[in-house]
C-alpha cells in the first residue's frame, strides 16, 4: 500500500464552474519531492491541506474534513477502460493517487501514517458540475455516483510531509462498519442508509452528521 504520486492544482479560469471566482484547481498534476500537509482551517475559511494546492470554491470544498483527497489508481484504471482514454494520476482532482489499498472500504475515522504525517478518513467526494465539465463526459455525475467508489477526503491528525512512493500504514481502524462507500451511498442515492453513518461518531464530517441527524428526526416525526 503506497502513494504513487502527490498531486497539486493551480487556479485555472474555466466556463464550467459555479465558483464565484470562475476558477478551479481540479487540474492536479504530480509534483516531485516532499509536500507538506496540515489542517487548512474550518470549512468556509480553510482551503486545501496540501501545500501549493488550490481550492477555489470554499463554499463546498476545502476545510479540515476535506484537507486531502485520495483516489486509487485501481479506480482510475477502471474508468480509463470505461471512458476509452488514458487517465493520468491526478486526473480526478485527487491529491494522493494510491496503489494497493481499497480506499472505498476504508472506515470513517480510520487513520493512516504516510511519510511523517498521520491522516484520518473523514468524508467522501460528491461529484459536481465542475468535475463533469473537467472530464467533458455526458451524464458523468450520474455514472460516477452509480459506481459508488468516490475515494475519501482525509483530515490531517499530525502534520508532516508526504512524497511519491511513501508507504500507507493503517495505524488505527475503528470498531464500526461505516465505510467510505456506505457514506457515499447514504449521501446520494440511498438516503435510507443515513442513520447507519452515525455509528462513526465524532469522526464523521459534521455536515454529514447533521444530515443524518436531520433524516432521523424527520423519519421519527413521520412514523
Amino acid at each position: 500500500m503506497r502513494v504513487l504520486t502527490v498531486n497539486v492544482g493551480r487556479p485555472k479560469a474555466v466556463e464550467y464552474t459555479d465558483a464565484p471566482s470562475g476558477t478551479t484547481g481540479i487540474d492536479k498534476r504530480p509534483v516531485d519531492g516532499p509536500v507538506r500537509v496540515a489542517d487548512p482551517g474550518p470549512k468556509g475559511e480553510g482551503a486545501s491541506g496540501v501545500a501549493g494546492d488550490a481550492v477555489c470554491d470554499l463554499r463546498f470544498h476545502g476545510g479540515n474534513h476535506q484537507a486531502v483527497y485520495a483516489f486509487a489508481r485501481e479506480d482510475l484504471d477502471y474508468w480509463q477502460g470505461e471512458l476509452g482514454h488514458p487517465l493520468a494520476n491526478g486526473a480526478f482532482g485527487e491529491n494522493l493517487t494510491t496503489s494497493g489499498i481499497d480506499v472505498n472500504a476504508a472506515l470513517i475515522g480510520e487513520r493512516w501514517r504516510i511519510g511523517s504525517a498521520v491522516v484520518e478518513v473523514a468524508s467522501v467526494r460528491i461529484p459536481c458540475r465542475t468535475f463533469a465539465g473537467w472530464l467533458g463526459e455526458k451524464g458523468w455525475v450520474r455514472r460516477f455516483t452509480r459506481r459508488a467508489a468516490p475515494g475519501p477526503f482525509l483530515r490531517v491528525v499530525e502534520p508532516g510531509e508526504i512524497r511519491a512512493g511513501d508507504a500507507i500504514e493503517v495505524v488505527h481502524r475503528p470498531d464500526h462498519d461505516v465505510t467510505v462507500e456506505l457514506v457515499f451511498r447514504a449521501s446520494t442515492l440511498q438516503r435510507e442508509l443515513l442513520p447507519r453513518t452515525l455509528a462513526a461518531g465524532e469522526a464523521l464530517d459534521p455536515e454529514l452528521r447533521e444530515a443524518a441527524l436531520t433524516y432521523v428526526a424527520k423519519t421519527a416525526r413521520s412514523a
